[in-house]
């Protein structure tokens, strides 16, 4: 799953960054579209629908429940808890097909998304990216990233030691990967990406006490993403040549969580 991590910077390339997440088979080498190419594209009514109750409370059972095995490479993150941010509380749910991919296959073709991810077309396009990984040994687990309830992002969380990744930098036992995209047009611009990313990166930390780095790979070219994980509380590490393009390799130490302060490197 070695791709493109490119979050919200808060800057006027901030939906431009935020799209910038997809899979290592060429997908950052095109040019990505500007903001002005972008669809506002906001929950529908009638999809919001199906996120009720204790859909993402929590408290709902998995209809499909991975096997154990599969659960433990990545810590049973389906029963991770959620994280109090000052954007709101945010969960990590892992993706069900009959219900996600309608909203995850309209934010792949956003023509911002769709330069980095190159997943734009009918559902089925998206469906053949995220079902191997659903149907898979567990090292990538697809998942929504949901707000106070509301789903706004597209996250892969992986095990970037078991990852074709770990053929380009010296990978440690455990070492978790992180993909994203923010699927909002309005969330792209609130500064919520480099927020997340530091959430999403404790939570990681916090349910997987094997792992001493969470690591990301986004273009290099890309400095308003690069820019965003060091505002995290990544360090740039190196320059490593992925497939399609010469990414930097953003790392996020466990020995470093509570010295290296967001925004320095």
């Amino acid at each position: 799953m070695a791709a493109h991590g490119s979050p919200d910077t808060g800057t006027e390339n901030g939906a431009h960054a935020l799209a910038e997440s997809g899979p290592d088979d060429g997908a950052g080498a095109g040019a990505g579209a500007g903001a002005g190419d972008t669809l506002d594209l906001r929950v529908p009514d009638e999809l919001a629908a199906l996120y009720t109750g204790a859909e993402f409370s929590g408290t709902a059972q998995c209809a499909e429940p991975a096997a154990q095995d599969r659960d433990e490479l990545l810590d049973h993150l389906a029963g991770w808890s959620p994280a109090a941010t000052p954007a709101g509380t945010f969960r990590l749910v892992p993706v069900r097909l009959a219900r996600d991919l309608p909203l995850i296959s309209r934010w792949m073709n956003d023509p911002a998304v769709a330069a980095f991810w190159e997943l734009a077309g009918p559902a089925s396009v998206t469906e053949d990216h995220v079902r191997p990984q659903l149907e898979g040994d567990g090292r990538s687990v697809p998942c929504l990233g949901v707000l106070d309830g509301t789903p706004m992002s597209y996250w892969e969380i992986y095990r970037a030691d078991l990852d074709p990744l770990a053929r380009h930098y010296p990978a440690r036992p455990g070492d978790t990967g992180i993909h994203l995209l923010i699927g909002g047009v309005a969330d792209r611009s609130r500064g919520l990406g480099t927020l997340l990313l530091r959430a999403v990166a404790g939570l990681v930390l916090d349910h997987r006490p094997s792992c001493s780095r969470v690591v990301a790979e986004p273009d290099l070219r890309n400095t308003p993403s690069v820019s965003a994980f060091l505002s995290a509380g990544f360090r740039f590490s190196a320059e490593i040549d992925l497939p399609g393009k010469r990414a930097a390799l953003m790392v996020h130490d466990r020995s470093l969580r509570h010295v290296l302060r967001p925004g320095h490197c």
